[in-house]
């Protein structure tokens, strides 16, 4: 008899379920003996006891559905040592629960936090296979993570549709993407959307650099510019200060976001209208594309043939176009950022594209 876990942790995304799902298929297609047990709402269900018996009709019909049918929530991994509020050892809770069930292996499916947390599960001794979800595409040891795409096509008919209203008032807009400290999403969706102007955290912008490719673009006739800008965008001034005097920085800041500086800036400064449109959460919602629902289903066929092997420890990664094992320890506490030497980003220079750089 193969017992298994399944738990998702963190921000939700498109293709958990589809994930889910090639998990189960992989295992109940391969093996008769098979028991699943859903924790509910992430580490939490497992830290608690939360979970419920999965059939194989809970997979059906999940393929195309976003959010994750076992619910999720953000368990930082700096917190999971420290007691909850009535005294309990959660690491030690966690293990008692993954024992009592008589768990073969338990999938966790996740980003950075949650493949640190599950880096430390491995430590204490539990058998762990991980798949990387994130739409920030930040996870190290892969090159690609499932819901990103999604994520890209959902930025990317955001701008695509402002660019018709921008056109026609002869307006800036600013698109602000998801990515507080990373922006691939941020990156592919400017490059896919047409954006005039890219800003992303790895590269620090110059307001006036912002401010000459608007101006260089209404030289050349041109009625509108369009920004793509990350949440976690940051200004040459503020990457300059130290921890301490950003922190102070961002206790006076009095804009609801860094779009919103930007956009005050170039008024300022030009006199230009400019509006911000920040599609948020939506990047995180509707059903996967096609290429998340086979990619997630590739890496969640590709973990039951890891259990099946009994090989424990890796999270399912994806490298020059194949999956691959990871070991878990050489994933956990890294982050993968968007290289400012990289080829996209120079072809994205090429193409005419600023980065306020």
């Amino acid at each position: 008899m193969i017992r298994i876990g399944l738990l998702t942790s963190g921000g939700d995304c498109q293709a958990l379920n589809a994930a889910m799902r090639g998990v189960a298929k992989g295992l109940l297609n391969s093996k008769e003996d098979v028991e699943l047990y859903g924790f509910l709402d992430g580490y939490k269900g497992l830290i608690y006891g939360n979970y419920k018996m999965l059939q194989f009709s809970d997979f059906s019909g999940i393929l195309t559905k976003g959010g994750t049918i076992l619910g999720s929530s953000r368990c930082p991994f700096k917190t999971m040592r420290d007691p909850d509020e009535n005294g309990l050892d959660k690491v030690e809770a966690m293990k008692h629960n993954y024992h009592k069930l008589n768990l073969t292996c338990l999938v966790i499916l996740g980003g950075n936090g949650t493949h640190k947390t599950a880096n430390l599960l491995r430590e204490e001794g539990l058998n762990i296979v991980t798949l990387p979800k994130t739409i920030d595409n930040d996870l190290w040891g892969t090159d690609m993570t499932f819901g990103f795409q999604s994520a890209v096509d959902i930025a990317t008919q955001c701008i695509d549709q402002i660019h018709t209203t921008a056109a026609s008032h002869g307006r800036v807009f600013i698109v602000e993407v998801m990515g507080h400290k990373v922006g691939f999403l941020t990156l592919n969706a400017g490059m896919a959307g047409g954006a005039d102007i890219i800003l992303i955290p790895e590269i620090p912008y110059d307001i006036d650099k912002v401010i000459d490719a608007i101006k260089k673009r209404t030289e050349r006739g041109s009625r509108f510019t369009i920004l793509a800008v990350a949440e976690g965008a940051i200004s040459k001034e503020a990457a300059k200060m130290s921890k301490k005097e950003y922190k102070k920085y961002m206790e006076d800041y009095k804009y609801p976001s860094v779009s919103y500086e930007i956009a005050d800036q170039i008024l300022k400064k030009t006199g230009m209208e400019v509006r911000v449109t920040v599609p948020g959460h939506t990047q995180r919602g509707g059903s996967p594309d096609p290429y998340d629902r086979v990619f997630a289903s590739r890496l969640g066929a590709e973990a039951a043939r890891l259990i099946l092997e009994g090989k424990y420890g890796y999270m399912v990664g994806y490298v020059n176009r194949e999956i691959v094992r990871v070991p878990l320890e050489d994933v956990a506490g890294k982050l993968k950022m968007v290289d400012p030497d990289s080829s996209i980003v120079r072809e994205a220079k090429m193409l005419g594209i600023s980065f306020g750089d």
